[in-house]
């Protein structure tokens, strides 16, 4: 026997259940099939519990600063327990307020390992599902090096899983990941090293973040090792050792910790049977409308390796709901000018294009306009850490293509500029709004 549906999304993360129940508001009789607890990464192993530690990491500076204002206000160390506990039973209850989403809004929830037996059938677990639209949000997991030792160490599903906070901390990578687990395990009371390939972290982004970051990092008392490629790990008699392939050796870690990648969950889909073709890396190319080669079958998220963010998997997920029974044909997620944040200590907020590639785009045509300065907050406190912005512009009406900004409120100032960069805002727009005062976003709209 057969169950029928009019689409089934292949994975319980943000971007099969946003495709799922819109598609669902429309009428079309809809399931998601998940093997974990709903949520996905970002829920169980990502945003969600990161931005509690953050939360965590903060408090402890706040603490560290109040004296500053005139508070006598000491801290007797920190509850690791505690908080674990707390956001464990937080993202538990999260779970259950997916599933009863799904439940009141009459879509399908299939518990079980989805792999596909044909274009637009699956077998889960030995049941038989067909679907009109089968969308693939199977997610990614993380990439742990092929190095001899390398299962000493854990990836950052593992650091939600620690029981006690590490008191000697590795870091192998020099991405999101890395550097936000590094600021919040630095914050609550760790020694952490984090180990880079190349000579700065987050090497894709702007290079005023990039040394800003550098900065703030060292200046926290975090170590960074360049030039690092791993080799072994081996297990000492004080901890875990670390060696590079250039024969350093790094010793005495009580935690390793892996954020050197993700890779598409798409080993097990068999997607072969259906004809859904891979990348050499395992992820599943969409064109503009998350369409795979397959008709019939979709992919969005992080499955597809394309802006591995959760708002970008429910974006695409919503608006191929709308396409698909919605009467919006021509609807689609624009992966230009998706802005981003880093929970780091300070926190960063990005979109656009950074300095090189606007260059490299535009020429002379490119127009800098950059602000560093003290925040007000840090007028009282001992350590004087900078803001630093940048607006790049380009073409004689001065067309903003690209915001960077690191320093306190990066993360939620740069949700409103996204919205007036998306609309296509030029400086002279920004010049025209009278600013907020005293804040560190005037800054963005009084660029000289």
């Amino acid at each position: 026997m057969t169950r029928h549906y009019d689409l089934v999304a292949v994975g319980g993360g943000s971007g099969g259940l946003a495709c799922a129940q819109r598609a669902a508001e429309y009428g079309a009789r809809t399931a998601v099939i998940e093997n974990g607890p709903l949520g996905g990464t970002c829920v169980n192993v990502g945003c969600v519990p990161k931005k509690v530690m953050w939360y965590a990491a903060q408090l402890a500076h706040a603490i560290e600063d109040a004296s500053a204002y005139g508070f006598d206000v000491s801290a007797d160390g920190h509850d690791w327990a505690t908080l674990k506990a707390k956001r464990d039973a937080y993202v538990k209850r999260l779970n259950g307020i997916y599933e009863n989403n799904l439940s009141r809004r009459e879509v399908g929830y299939l518990r079980g390992t989805a792999k596909f037996s044909g274009a637009g059938v699956l077998d889960v677990d030995g049941e038989r599902i067909s679907a009109d639209h089968i969308v693939v949000a199977t997610g990614g997991r993380p990439i742990v090096p092929p190095i001899p030792g390398a299962e000493f160490g854990i990836t950052s599903d593992g650091f939600f899983n620690l029981e006690k906070m590490p008191r000697r901390v590795a870091i192998v990578g020099s991405g999101y990941i890395a550097v936000e687990f590094a600021g919040v395990l630095r914050a609550l009371g760790a020694d952490v090293s984090v180990f880079v390939r190349f000579d700065s972290v987050l090497r894709s982004f702007d290079p005023m973040l990039q040394q800003g970051l550098m900065q703030s990092l060292t200046d926290s008392g975090i170590e960074v090792v360049s030039g690092f490629r791993p080799a072994a790990v081996t297990r000492g008699s004080a901890g875990l050792d670390l060696a590079a392939e250039d024969g350093r050796v790094f010793t005495g870690y009580e935690s390793l910790i892996w954020a050197v990648g993700r890779k598409p969950n798409t080993a097990t889909l068999a997607c072969d049977t259906a004809g859904v073709e891979l990348d050499a890396e395992g992820f599943i190319p969409t064109d503009t409308f998350q369409n795979t080669n397959v008709e019939g079958i979709y992919a969005i998220g992080d499955v597809t390796g394309r802006a591995a963010l959760t708002p970008v998997a429910i974006a695409a997920g919503r608006r191929l709901g709308d396409r698909l029974y919605g009467g919006q044909s021509e609807r689609h997620l624009s992966y230009e000018n998706i802005a981003t944040v880093l929970f780091t200590h300070p926190p960063i907020g990005t979109i656009g294009l950074t300095e090189p590639a606007a260059r490299e785009q535009y020429g002379e045509a490119t127009k800098v306009y950059m602000s560093s300065f003290v925040p007000m907050y840090h007028a009282m406190t001992e350590h004087k850490p900078k803001a630093t912005m940048k607006l790049i512009t380009v073409g004689a009406e001065e067309r903003i293509v690209g915001c960077h900004v690191i320093g306190d409120g990066a993360d939620e100032m740069m949700q409103g500029f996204a919205v007036a960069i998306k609309m296509g805002a030029c400086k002279r727009d920004l010049d025209d709004t009278v600013a907020i005062h005293p804040t560190s976003a005037e800054e963005l709209v009084t660029l000289r």
